[in-house]
């Protein structure tokens, strides 16, 4: 019997966007190749362009299956050792029920609450609060957490991130994340191949030494636009499936734990403290929040807290107090001074609340709100949906 989970209608609606996103993905391997075929053919012989497009697109259908085959071989691997890879970066251990009984026991909770496999436990050793989910498949999953997660939130805070991560592998974001990864970075390597050749010698050796022909030139033209194009969509469809997914694991979070104000101040003790070091974009971007920006909002990994706290504020009744410090942190670290010309006053910080401490007793965490609270009837329908009351 499946798990009782909610949320169905997005959910399946935003795994058939994410599908259609993947299936666009290899489209564009299919375009990095044609794209590679228009320039080889550019710079090898003089033709007019119309001759020389049609010439690429013989190439094109030559190599599709290679191209199918080379990019299956690819995600294969990928599939096999990717789990591996993540550890190899993170640095990230499996741990058992009896070296880490307190955490061991809240996942095993929220898995055993909703009838769902529990996902292998990793802690990773690094200060940054943060945690991910990663793995392709049902042996794969697994939960990793920072030391500086279980340092500085509570027992209820860490529960609310584990229940966050848990519907990341619910609602199959982590595959899809990773699958999306592994093409884009075929797409990446192609790229970059391609202008490494051209610029460190390939454009003077074949193009330099004699002049192309107006077709010639235009082709050539066309070839790295049309490679500059397919690399920044690969990574802006990247970007898209993370930040989309974000606010339905907020929601399955507090369908898990029946506390959206335990969530809320996760996110908030969690706010751009989570940078890893040594950490790759591909990791980050699975994480509970990446506090790297990009140049423009198409290419920010996670909505922004502030977003993500306001919709669990409105549609599930929670409570944002805002700034958070961690324990043992100064009440005013990083806080905005106030303005003097009559601007908004300043966020004010609550008192931190206990940390986890493995192995000891468990740290009281925020009251779950009252049931019956929420917006009221009638209200707009937030990320995941409509509210009910």
């Amino acid at each position: 019997m499946a798990a009782a989970y909610g949320l169905y209608t997005h959910v399946q609606s935003n795994k058939r966007r994410s599908i259609a996103l993947l299936l666009g993905l290899f489209f564009l391997v299919y375009l990095m190749v044609y794209a590679g075929a228009l320039l080889a053919e550019a710079m090898t012989r003089d033709a007019p362009l119309d001759a020389l497009l049609r010439a690429a697109w013989q190439d094109l259908v030559w190599a599709l299956p290679v191209a199918t085959v080379g990019t299956a071989l690819w995600i294969g691997a990928a599939y096999l050792f990717n789990q591996w890879l993540i550890d190899a970066v993170t640095g990230g251990r499996e741990v058992t029920r009896k070296q880490e009984p307190r955490l061991y026991n809240l996942l095993e909770n929220l898995c055993i609450s909703r009838g769902i496999t529990m996902p292998k436990l990793k802690v990773m050793e690094a200060e940054p609060p943060n945690a991910f989910a990663s793995g392709l498949n049902q042996r794969q999953y697994s939960i990793t957490v920072t030391t500086g997660l279980l340092h500085n939130l509570n027992d209820a805070e860490v529960e609310a991130v584990l229940g966050h991560e848990l519907t990341h592998i619910r609602n199959g974001d982590v595959r899809m994340l990773v699958i999306a990864v592994i093409v884009a970075g075929v797409i990446g390597f192609f790229a970059e191949l391609t202008f490494r050749m051209l610029f460190r010698g390939g454009w003077r050796m074949r193009g330099g030494s004699r002049g192309r022909g107006k077709g010639g030139g235009l082709a050539i033209v066309i070839a790295l636009v049309l490679i500059a194009a397919a690399w920044l969509l690969s990574t802006a469809i990247r970007f898209a499936l993370s930040r989309r997914r974000e606010f339905l694991a907020d929601a399955g979070a507090v369908e898990l734990t029946k506390n959206p104000d335990a969530m809320i101040s996760a996110l908030r003790r969690i706010e751009g403290r989570g940078e890893l070091e040594g950490a790759t974009s591909a990791i980050m971007e699975m994480c509970v929040d990446n506090p790297r920006q990009g140049f423009t909002d198409l290419f920010a990994t996670h909505p922004s807290i502030d977003a993500r706290v306001a919709a669990l504020v409105q549609y599930a009744g929670g409570h944002d107090p805002g700034l958070l410090p961690l324990p043992g942190e100064s009440p005013w670290h990083d806080q905005p001074a106030a303005s003097d010309a009559g601007g908004e006053p300043p966020k004010t910080f609550l008192p931190a609340e206990p940390p986890v401490t493995l192995g000891g007793p468990a740290a009281p965490g925020p009251a779950a709100p009252d049931q019956a609270s929420g917006p009221p009837p009638g209200s707009p329908p937030g990320p995941w949906g409509p509210h009910r009351n």
